[in-house]
């Protein structure tokens, strides 16, 4: 093992990170400057990679709990309270920007979810709940997993809805297959949730579902753009 001090200067996380910018460095790079220091046979660097190889990416890796993160090789209480400390300061920061924008782009949207739900291997389906100009109130998790009937129920998002006085909301699901061709599903939850918006006069402006570049396919599919939601 090669300890990070003995490594050239400018491959240090530190000074690659003071000398270039902190976008050139690594996830790995990253994790190291808060591991700091490595265990036997593996150096903070390589540390850092086990546990994202390990975990599948940073998404699944900021997603455990404090116990499971510091009972990790190298890493215990201190290190793990820091590492998932810049998590939730990275979260927050999203959270800040996506509230200053108007979602009703399904671009504009598809940047700030896909980072959100990269990785995942279970379909997850958001509700964002959208003022008068359609800008951000609050992020609601409806379900997580099989999206079936009784889970993604319409009531599921539009009492919050009425709860935060959203004006409009925006569906997003993702496909763990990176197909994001709707299913009979789908357009079964769609057509059902565009139904009950209505009858409350909240407007339902898309529902996109986050896939992959799968060849020429675009990586999201919006039913608004298809001309799916008419109003």
């Amino acid at each position: 093992m090669e300890r990070i001090l003995d490594m050239p200067e400018q491959q240090q996380p530190r000074e690659k990170l003071a000398q270039h910018g902190v976008s050139a460095l690594s996830d790995a790079e990253l994790l190291a400057l808060f591991i700091r220091t490595g265990v036997q046979g593996q150096n903070a660097i390589e540390l850092g990679k086990r546990l994202i190889k390990q975990h599948g990416n940073l998404s699944n890796l900021g997603r455990l709990e404090l116990k499971q993160l510091s009972a990790e090789l190298g890493l215990g209480i201190a290190k793990s309270c820091q590492i998932l400390a810049a998590f939730e300061l990275g979260a927050r920061v999203a959270k800040e920007q996506i509230q200053r924008l108007e979602l009703s782009s399904p671009e504009t949207i598809y940047t700030y979810v896909q980072p959100m739900l990269e990785g995942e291997t279970q379909e997850v389906l958001l509700a964002f709940l959208l003022d008068t100009k359609n800008c951000h109130l609050k992020t609601i998790e409806v379900t997580r997993g099989i999206l079936d009937q009784t889970l993604w129920h319409p009531r599921n998002i539009l009492k919050p809805a009425i709860l935060h006085d959203a004006k409009s909301i925006v569906i997003v699901h993702n496909h763990p297959s990176g197909d994001c061709r709707p299913s009979h599903a789908d357009i079964s939850m769609t057509q059902a949730i565009k139904e009950a918006s209505e009858l409350l006069k909240i407007r339902l402006l898309d529902h996109i579902i986050i896939g992959k570049h799968l060849g020429t396919q675009e990586p999201y599919y919006s039913f608004q753009e298809h001309g799916r939601l008419s109003h």
